[in-house]
């Protein structure tokens, strides 16, 4: 949520923020239903400073000034109840309205309507040539019966699927080793609830905005998560942290749920858009410094490419443009791997950084050096995401014929194995 004493003072700066982001706010139902709300709690405050002075005022005087000064005490005590009825009804309103208003992106981002318009930063890593006509994943996965689409959607609808094999123990493997890279960089690792209470996404930035994508479980309120930044932003949410323990850095593996709500025909075929997934995310939750919050986003941007590095995959690093950036990000990079059936770089990390946009939803705060409370910053990103990443990695390390070859980092998570290769019946 953002300050709303700054849409106060200049309220064009989130204006082209709504417009740039493309998201619809009703600006000026907003600003005023604030500046009713804002006059009624003035005048709410100046009565109750003129009962305080008319009480003391009817203890002192007698006789028909006394009768009098009663009966403006009791006029003024059915104004502040008409004016705490309106207060009431405003304030929620109010806060309905502010959960919609997006944070401005910072001056780096670039300006662009959606994802055809990020500008890339970098690439890394050879694009592999094949001297043979290669599969895709899915063609891969069918003929090593790793995978299983078919009996996937059987069992749980379009855009499910079933790991099987050595496809399972690959999927995990690459989950492991992300652990791994950030439990050695430091990284507390967490389990974590992915059923949270409707406010916990709210508090996140994923409600109201988001609601459409998520799966709810309406009867006791709770939702399934689309990832674990949810739980894990939300860990310290309604606490005052000290400044000395920041920043706080977080590692989280878990299963994630999307419903692809207006993705109806969009990648369709293979991994690439299903509804549930395994992730590995890092949270870092950071003092109320700037330029600190984009040292810190470097470093999980680093982080992710840092395991791309060690399985040897391709890909390329984009500044993410108004348009793709989500309500509550100041700025994010994507990492997009490359993926032979796709002929192009596909997204597989997304690096972002709040400011404090998500702390004040989550009245997550901290007490800085001088006493003064202050909200905390956020930031989170991909570690790897799978069966996403399974695209390349079976897409790249395939070989004429028809085996994959397991990278040799993943080896040691799968007991030893070198090539993935069709079970003999």
């Amino acid at each position: 949520m953002i300050d709303v004493k700054l849409l106060r003072a200049d309220p064009q700066v989130f204006i082209k923020a709504a417009a740039d982001k493309n998201i619809k706010v009703d600006f000026e139902a907003l600003l005023e239903a604030d500046r009713r709300l804002l006059s009624a709690q003035q005048e709410l405050q100046e009565i109750k400073t003129r009962q305080n002075r008319q009480g003391e005022m009817i203890a002192k005087i007698k006789g028909p000034e006394r009768q009098a000064a009663i009966a403006e005490m009791a006029q003024l005590k059915e104004r502040a109840k008409e004016l705490a009825g309106l207060i009431d009804e405003l304030e929620p309103k109010l806060n309905e309205q502010l959960l919609l208003v997006p944070q401005p992106a910072d001056p780096e981002v670039p300006y662009g309507k959606d994802d055809t318009q990020n500008v890339e930063l970098r690439r890394w890593g050879q694009v592999r040539q094949f001297d043979f006509e290669p599969k895709d994943h899915i063609q891969l996965g069918a003929d090593l019966d790793i995978i299983d689409v078919d009996r996937g959607v059987k069992l749980a609808g379009s855009r499910n699927y079933i790991l099987k094999g050595a496809g399972s123990m690959l999927h995990q493997a690459v989950l492991r080793l992300a652990m791994d890279q950030m439990l050695a960089k430091g990284y507390l690792p967490m389990t974590v609830p992915v059923l949270v209470r409707e406010e916990v996404m709210y508090g996140t930035g994923y409600f109201p905005v988001g609601r459409d994508q998520a799966y709810l479980a309406e009867r006791d309120g709770l939702s399934l998560v689309g990832t674990a930044e949810v739980p894990v932003t939300a860990y310290h949410s309604g606490e005052i942290l000290s400044q000395a323990e920041l920043p706080k850095k977080y590692v989280a593996m878990s299963t994630c749920f999307r419903r692809e709500a207006g993705a109806a025909g969009k990648d369709t075929y293979g991994l690439y858009r299903i509804h549930l997934f395994d992730k590995v995310e890092q949270v870092i939750i950071g003092p109320n410094d700037k330029e600190q919050s984009r040292s810190l986003h470097q470093e999980i941007l680093r982080n992710a490419e840092d395991v791309l590095q060690a399985l040897e995959l391709p890909y390329r690093v984009v500044n993410v443009c108004t348009g793709d950036l989500g309500q509550g990000q100041a700025q994010k990079f994507d990492i997009e791997t490359w993926m032979p059936s796709r002929k192009g770089y596909g997204e597989t990390h997304s690096a972002s950084r709040f400011y404090e946009f998500q702390a004040r939803r989550l009245n997550l705060r901290y007490r800085d050096k001088e006493g003064q409370v202050r909200y905390c910053h956020t930031l989170n990103n991909t570690v790897i995401a799978s069966p996403r990443v399974l695209i390349a990695l079976l897409e790249l390390y395939q070989n004429a014929d028809g085996t994959v070859t397991v990278p040799k980092p993943l080896r040691p998570y799968m007991q030893g194995m070198e090539k993935i290769e069709k079970r003999q019946p």
